[in-house]
């Protein structure tokens, strides 16, 4: 019996891993990377600008980009490697398809669980900004685009560490 398509887009075949956490503490600050960092539900990361702002109905607590895309947008832009830290995304994931990981079915939530405790749900794409043209040159912002990772919303927080693993599950069994 070939399985239909609401059962499929919530099968991963592992695992991803938090390959880095980065902070933006103010607007065109330097971004900081740490080892472990608080997420705050309904927030974002202790010590990055977006939990500053007051509790939250937003859909862009947290960002994270594909530490598969890296490479993709340093070929685009003609570079040996692109900094994560130049796209100032909170975090960067790896073996693990963040844009399938936004629920296609609204009776069939979705949660990336980070670690033991953190949920997040997807909320969409992570556009790229005009400061990518400031940061590439001409044409960073089109390099970036469709690569520039995904926003999410804090449902449950807690610690997140480098190296924890990143996996997705309906958010009815976000706790097991």
């Amino acid at each position: 019996m070939t399985d239909d398509l609401r059962t499929l887009t919530a099968r991963f075949p592992r695992a991803g891993r938090l390959d880095q956490i980065l902070l933006r503490p103010a607007r065109r600050e330097p971004v900081r990377s740490v080892p472990d960092a608080v997420v705050l539900a309904g927030r974002g990361l202790d010590g990055d600008r977006s939990a500053l702002r007051s509790a939250a109905a937003g859909k862009r607590h947290v960002t994270l980009v594909q530490a598969e895309h890296l490479p993709a947008v340093a070929a685009l832009l003609g570079l040996a490697a692109v900094d994560p830290a130049v796209l100032r995304r909170n975090l960067v994931v790896s073996g693990l398809n963040l844009l399938a990981a936004k629920a296609l079915f609204l009776d069939r939530p979705l949660v990336l669980v980070l670690g033991n405790d953190v949920l997040l749900e997807v909320t969409g794409p992570c556009e790229p900004c005009s400061r990518m043209e400031e940061a590439f040159g001409p044409g960073g912002y089109n390099a970036l685009r469709g690569h520039g990772g995904v926003t999410a919303r804090v449902l449950a927080g807690g610690v997140v560490r480098v190296g924890d693993p990143v996996t997705v599950r309906h958010s009815r069994d976000a706790g097991r």
